[in-house]
């Protein structure tokens, strides 16, 4: 148990942000999944700005490494491309 009452509080905030850290994370990762799942380019074409801007913000405030950010808008614009070409 903490000793300190600034202790208490950083627990108190840190569990806080780590449940808002989660659902965050967790509702960009299922917009993700459901555009990889897409079969029509032009819905998912709309799609992807609007992922990529989720993706961003995540990796703004540290909560998915700026590289992570980076491989996934990548792969999530060839996936989106090649759904147009086919």
């Amino acid at each position: 148990m903490a000793n300190h009452k600034s202790a208490l509080k950083r627990i108190r905030r840190n569990e806080k942000r780590r449940v808002h850290n989660r659902y965050y994370a967790k509702t960009t990762r299922n917009a993700i999944r459901r555009l990889r799942t897409m079969g029509d380019s032009k819905e998912a074409a709309t799609v992807l700005p609007s992922i990529v801007s989720m993706i961003d913000r995540l990796a703004k405030r540290n909560i998915i490494h700026t590289n992570k950010a980076s491989n996934l808008k990548s792969k999530l614009t060839k996936h989106v491309n090649a759904l147009a070409a086919s």
